[in-house]
């Protein structure tokens, strides 16, 4: 099991008081598989993911991404987690503004040590952005900031990804060929894709689906 998600709880304080969102979640992902997380807002749906990628912590149980405890590592050892073992995708593309297309692409990658120009050529034809490699985040479309967010990611070639919403900024014919190549190329890195979307149809296209409500898997 790459990733395995064992009772895990959390909570947030509010003026109201604790405020419930995950409760004793069990869930689990095979290497070289694809698991879609749908469910409705506020059902816990990011909180998961972000816990997943170590940029929070669980109140109770228990994440092991690889076979390691998840919770036993500091930020240092969190950051390296999400460098080499676990990459991002996020709705927001979080691109580095100051970095044109060639430089967001091989960034965590070369952060990782593992900057492979055979590979970021191959990406770079994979996703169309052959044309745009000297350009600024600024200058790109939404879908070519998100072809560019899903190729950074993948350029360092990550055990698992996790990805909150990754075509939901994109209209339905682009968010479709997005997620296409997106499995196509998750199939040849040998990742595996935790994706968490609203969309029941896309979830469908996976090799599983999760259904998320009020903090529980339904």
């Amino acid at each position: 099991m790459l990733i395995a998600l064992q009772k895990v709880s959390k909570s947030y304080r509010t003026a109201e008081g604790p405020l419930e969102v995950l409760r004793e979640v069990d869930l689990g992902l095979e290497v070289g598989r694809t698991l879609a997380m749908t469910g409705e807002s506020g059902s816990g749906k990011s909180t998961l993911l972000h816990l997943a990628a170590g940029l929070d912590h669980p109140d109770s149980g228990r994440i092991e991404i690889a076979g390691q405890d998840i919770s036993q590592l500091n930020d240092v050892g969190r950051a390296a987690l999400r460098r080499g073992v676990v990459g991002l995708v996020f709705q927001q593309f979080n691109l580095i503004p100051s970095l044109d297309v060639a430089a967001n692409l091989s960034f965590h990658a070369r952060l990782a040590g593992r900057y492979n120009s055979a590979w970021q050529s191959e990406l770079v034809e994979q996703l169309g952005l052959e044309a745009l490699l000297k350009r600024y985040p600024e200058q790109l479309s939404v879908g070519q900031q998100q072809r560019v967010a899903i190729g950074r990611t993948l350029a360092a070639r990550p055990k698992l990804v996790l990805a909150d919403e990754p075509t939901g900024n994109l209209d339905e014919a682009t968010g479709d060929a997005v997620l296409a190549l997106m499995l196509e190329l998750v199939v040849q890195t040998g990742t595996a894709l935790l994706m968490v979307t609203h969309s029941t149809r896309l979830a469908e296209r996976l090799d599983a689906r999760v259904h998320l409500h009020a903090g529980r898997i339904a």
